[in-house]
């Protein structure tokens, strides 16, 4: 029997020298984007749908931080084009907060979020989740190649206080929050693996 060739090292996509054609800060968003798919794919890898819905020692669930990855991307781009949310932008924003009342307190929020828009009050499968978060990052970086070619200290406002930012600081943002949502899905991916242990040990 012949041995199975060795599995190449994983090599981090701002490594890669890809996306050479598009101005460095924008090739920075594009590649934490593909950093937080690879991390996402990597440790969710294993759990249960039931899983990521729960909340493990009163967590945010990895459920919601992938509804939030997914939304949250293609709102700060909105800004960063200089625009402001729309109406279907802000129900997404309710319905993933729903999702979340949901998991921590399913009666509650049946009963708060039946009229909520979007609202549907069955859980999303951890492969319906990725595949958001995938065509979100997918059409960012189509928006991003545009953004990084504009001038970045171009002002911008978000929220409805208008709050003051520029085009690069928002499309920076994008990969950073990204990625700080992306840690907290490895970190509570990890404990919801630990806790399978304490849970599977027999009483004494």
């Amino acid at each position: 029997m012949s041995p199975s060739p060795a599995q190449a090292p994983y090599v981090e996509p701002w490594l890669r020298d890809t996306h050479t054609d598009v101005p460095a800060a924008g090739r920075a968003v594009l590649h934490a984007l593909e950093l937080s798919l690879d991390d996402l794919t990597k440790w969710t890898a294993g759990l249960t749908d039931a899983e990521i819905h729960c909340a493990p020692l009163g967590v945010t669930s990895i459920a919601f931080h992938l509804r939030h990855i997914a939304g949250s991307v293609d709102r700060i781009l909105t800004y960063a084009e200089g625009n402001q949310l729309s109406s279907e932008q802000l129900a997404a924003l309710k319905s993933e907060n729903a999702g979340e009342a949901e998991a921590k307190n399913p009666a509650t929020a049946q009963r708060e979020n039946a009229d909520a828009p979007n609202w549907e009050g069955t859980p999303q499968s951890l492969a319906e989740l990725l595949a958001a978060v995938e065509i979100s990052f997918s059409d960012a970086a189509a928006r991003l190649r545009v953004l990084a070619t504009a001038d970045l200290d171009t002002p911008r406002f978000v929220g409805r206080k208008q709050l003051p930012t520029s085009l690069g600081g928002a499309m920076i943002h994008v990969g950073e929050h990204a990625a700080r949502h992306t840690g907290q899905v490895v970190t509570t991916a990890k404990a919801i693996k630990a806790l399978r242990r304490f849970e599977s040990l027999p009483e004494k």
